[in-house]
């Protein structure tokens, strides 16, 4: 077995067993604030009904609330994940003809597969279709070579589950899997209400322990044991917490964290007729390669515009190619509206786990994902001409219709 393979399995037993292991504590700390300490010491023994049901009813708020949100992280993760399908299916043999052996990596386990020069590449019309993409330097979309196809915006290849992953964020065996745009949201709520259930069964103990103590009774073991275990896992999740709030409100991912100097290329839609630029280069879709003709001295010349030709140049899109500066974020909207494109739009979509994220919509036809200031400002920055929109989707689709001769 490969080293890659055996870590891989390694992963994926551990986010199995893990679960269970939350499952376990769950059901400890339950029984231990509940029984221990609420019903059979404040009650029972101290007889403090009033401090005992309210100390009852915020744990039992708070532990279904954390219950809820880890249930509904747990399926989305299992169930929709946020994986990037594949266009191709499962991939073929990797002895493919024209496979490479990529610098550092196994070529029998993983071969380089070079992006795909078909100018009707399958996938590729998703890309131009939109006004906004992310791509490489040559304007051309990015490309994964694990999955042999193109990859969305903000799309990351995971070798832990072997796929693309859209917004990717982190493996989390805590949650049994990986944390994405489809399901971050929920993590948020998740970690959110931990630290809350954690703290209330911080409060439970420490009131025991100081009420113990002023009593001059021996000390409960299950009073420390509730605070050591709610402290420490209330530290974890609060730690997580903050991280997570952090990121919604910057609209980043761990993965942006740990490419902090990337710089990214955007094709942005202009008009077809925006004559060349030295600020900037640019590219047409879809992309085609124009038929030459050889003449009889060997020379060649490019052959004559027929009328599908004609056609095919007034339905294209030309697209300037935009270099942002290192640690610009072309996908930051302001806090408000960053927080509303990850928590939802209402106050119960921020408090109660029910709905998917905005951003994981994708059918708008500006970009992949909502786009901030920094768009129009590196248009500004360029120079780039306005792209009427009237002009550009409708009249131009017009123009797609044969021209009478």
């Amino acid at each position: 077995m490969r080293p890659g393979t055996s870590n891989r399995a390694a992963t994926r037993w551990t986010i199995r067993i893990i679960p269970f292991f939350i499952v376990a504590i769950f059901g400890v700390g339950t029984f231990a604030v509940v029984s221990r300490l609420c019903v059979e010491y404040l009650y029972r023994q101290r007889g403090n009904l009033g401090v005992a049901a309210a100390l009852l009813a915020l744990y039992f708020v708070f532990l279904i609330l954390t219950v809820a949100s880890y249930l509904r992280v747990f399926l989305t993760i299992q169930l929709d994940p946020g994986l990037v399908p594949l266009i191709h299916g499962p991939r073929a043999d990797n002895h493919k003809p024209g496979y490479k052996k990529g610098r550092g990596r196994d070529v029998e386990a993983n071969p380089w597969v070079p992006p795909d020069s078909d100018p009707d590449s399958p996938g590729l019309e998703a890309f131009y279709s939109k006004d906004v993409f992310v791509c490489e330097a040559d304007g051309r979309p990015k490309w994964c070579s694990d999955c042999r196809q193109w990859k969305p915006d903000r799309a990351h290849h995971s070798s832990e589950v072997e796929r693309c992953v859209r917004k990717m964020d982190h493996l989390c065996p805590w949650v049994g899997g990986m944390v994405s745009e489809t399901s971050f949201n929920f993590f948020f709520h998740f970690t959110f209400y931990t630290t809350c259930l954690c703290s209330i069964s911080i409060a439970a103990g420490a009131y025991c322990l100081q009420q113990q103590n002023s009593q001059g009774s021996p000390v409960d073991g299950w009073v420390i044991a509730v605070i050591v275990l709610a402290a420490l896992f209330g530290f974890f999740t609060f730690a997580m917490t903050l991280t997570a709030l952090r990121f919604i409100f910057t609209n980043i991912t761990n993965i942006d964290i740990l490419r902090k100097s990337q710089v990214f290329f955007l094709a942005v839609r202009i008009p077809r007729e925006t004559p060349p630029s030295s600020s900037y280069s640019t590219i047409v879709y879809p992309l085609q390669t124009r038929p030459v003709r050889e003449l009889a001295n060997g020379s060649v010349m490019n052959a004559p515009r027929s009328r599908e030709m004609d056609r095919d140049y007034r339905a294209s899109r030309k697209f300037a190619i935009l270099r942002t500066e290192p640690r610009e974020n072309p996908w930051d909207l302001g806090l408000w509206r960053n927080w509303k494109s990850v928590m939802g739009n209402s106050v119960i979509e921020w408090l109660l786990p029910i709905r998917r994220s905005p951003c994981c919509n994708h059918e708008s036809m500006e970009s992949d994902y909502e786009l901030g200031p920094l768009l129009a400002d590196l248009k500004k920055r360029f120079g780039l001409p306005e792209l009427n929109s009237e002009r550009g989707s409708v009249v131009e689709m017009r123009d797609t219709a044969m021209p009478v001769w």
